[in-house]
Order: C-alpha cells, then structure tokens, then sequence
C-alpha cells in the first residue's frame, strides 16, 4: 500500500509544529524551514518539492508581521503572494493537492455581518494584500487545492496575542485592549486537527480524492469576541493556575491604538462551507482557549 508523503513548508511556525503531530497519522511527513527553503528563491522552493515528490504540500509559512509589512511590501510580496503561486505551479506538475492558509485580512472589515467565501475580497494592508495574491495565484492555476481562511491565530508557541498578553499581566497593573475589533480567535491546535480531519477524508492510499472540492474554506473557532473580550476570558482563566493577578483591562477604540497598518473591524467569518463539504466544525473559542492554557499550565 502506497504512504502519503506530506510535505509542510514551516515546521518552527506555531501552525507548523501542530501540524507535524497532527498529520503524522496520515503518512509520512517531512517538514521544513529557512534556511533548508528560501521563500525568496523560486529555485529553493522547486528543488525541495521536486526532491522529494510529495502528494500533499502543506503551506504554513507566511509572512505575518502585518505592521512591518507596510514598509516590507517586496518582502512579504514574494514570501506571501509569489511563494505559493510557485508551490502550486509544483502540487499542479505532481497531481498533488496543496493546502495552503489564508487570513480575514483580506477582507476590509466594513460588512456587518459574517464574511463568506463568496464575498469580494478588499484588503485594506499591504499584509493582507499579499495574501490575497497568494490565494489568487493557487486559483489561477486551477489544480487541486484547498485554501483555509482564518483569523485570530493564537497558540501556546510562537508569537501571538494570547502569549503576549500572559507576558505583560505578570509586568504591568494596567492594559489597554481594543474592543471594538470583532473576531474569533482561532487555536493553531484547532487549525491543525480540523487540517487532518478533512485530509483524513480525501487521502487515499493512491492519491488525493476531492471529487470537485478544492476552494477556499472559512476555518475559524465558532463564536465572536472581542480582543479586550478575548484578554479578559484568557487572563482570568490563566490567573488562578499560574499564579499571577488579573490586571486591570481597559477596553479602548482601535482609534486610540494608531499602528501602521489599519485592521478591518469585523473579522467573523462563516464556516459553513467547511462542514457542508467535509463535515469539520471548530470548537467554541472559549473552549479551545482553555485547552490551549491547561497545554501551558502543564508545560510550565
């Protein structure tokens, strides 16, 4: 019986390391990063991929440093936008099916309510922007793929919100969070199960069985919060078992918090393509939240 050779691009990343647990089960995986792939080098990334003669590429590396990029544009334009048009130009010459991870930054954040899949696209940063690029470049070449959209990505690695908020409770007595930024914060642990519960259901022991659903997919954890919601739930969850107080949150406007590049407002994004077509359904924020903090608790 054949082995599904799985190759994920990103293995340090906090997606990337979740993902090399969570598909093992699946086949064999073989996962890399920089420097054994140059994301800036059509050729580094080819010869990797044309090595080793994989049947599914996993893409989880991204350039993710949003307010960096409005001055890094070149940068993360090849890293998000031109990489995986080359990745899938090779998932396309092997049959091979790529997946690949998207964000709610491509959207401007003005509708009111949940965006679907189906809703136009209209990035309002120069990060969000080079990932729209990305998702167009796998389109274009119409090969097998799948491309989930998230939002909020968190985890106990890595660098992220959750992580930086734990950090600077146990520093300061005071923080302000913006509360008027709607979204569900989404576990990388979250993203790399419901990766391999629809993987477990196209991988076959020769090949990849999509029966026309390759397309983009909204994957994000069910439920809405805000930041200032969601530091409030993840620091009163932590206080107790890491033994720290609460500090006081201040909830402001995204107005009071300038940075470099500008945050869509809404970021709710609809999942019901992803359990239609596979029948795969995140967890509740708040749920996954507090597996993520008991991951830390037992770390520590």
């Amino acid at each position: 019986m054949a082995t599904n050779r799985i190759l994920i691009f990103g293995r340090m990343g906090q997606l990337g390391w979740e993902l090399r647990h969570r598909l093992a089960c699946l086949g064999h995986v073989i996962s890399v990063e920089y420097p054994d792939v140059d994301f800036l080098y059509p050729e580094s990334i080819r010869g990797i991929v044309r090595n080793i003669e994989p049947n599914v590429i996993v893409n989880a590396a991204a350039y993710t440093a949003v307010d960096k990029a409005e001055s890094d544009v070149e940068l993360a334009g090849k890293i998000n936008g031109e990489a995986p048009g080359i990745l899938a130009e090779e998932a396309k010459r092997l049959g091979s099916l790529l997946v690949h991870y998207s964000t709610d930054y491509v959207f401007d954040g003005l509708k009111q309510g949940a965006y679907s899949e189906c809703d136009e696209p209209n990035p309002m940063n120069v990060y969000g922007k080079s990932k729209l690029a990305g998702d167009c470049a796998i389109q274009s070449l119409n090969g097998d793929y799948l491309i989930f959209r998230t939002s909020w990505v968190y985890g106990a690695r890595g660098n992220n919100f959750l992580l930086t908020m734990l950090r600077l409770a146990k520093e300061v007595g005071e923080l302000q969070v913006v509360n008027d930024q709607i979204g569900a914060p989404t576990s990388s642990e979250c993203i790399a199960q419901a990766t391999a519960n629809v993987l477990a259901q196209v991988l076959t022991p020769s090949g990849t069985g999509l029966d026309g659903r390759s397309g983009i997919y909204n994957m994000t954890s069910a439920g809405e919060t805000s930041w200032h919601g969601f530091a409030k739930s993840l620091l009163t969850k932590s206080a107790k078992c890491m033994g720290f107080k609460v500090p006081n949150l201040v909830p402001i406007a995204t107005s009071e918090f300038p940075r470099p590049a500008k945050r869509p407002a809404n970021s709710r994004l609809c999942c019901q393509r992803l359990e239609d077509a596979f029948g795969v359904r995140l967890p509740e924020w708040e749920e996954a939240l507090s597996l993520v903090i008991e991951t830390l608790t037992e770390n520590a």
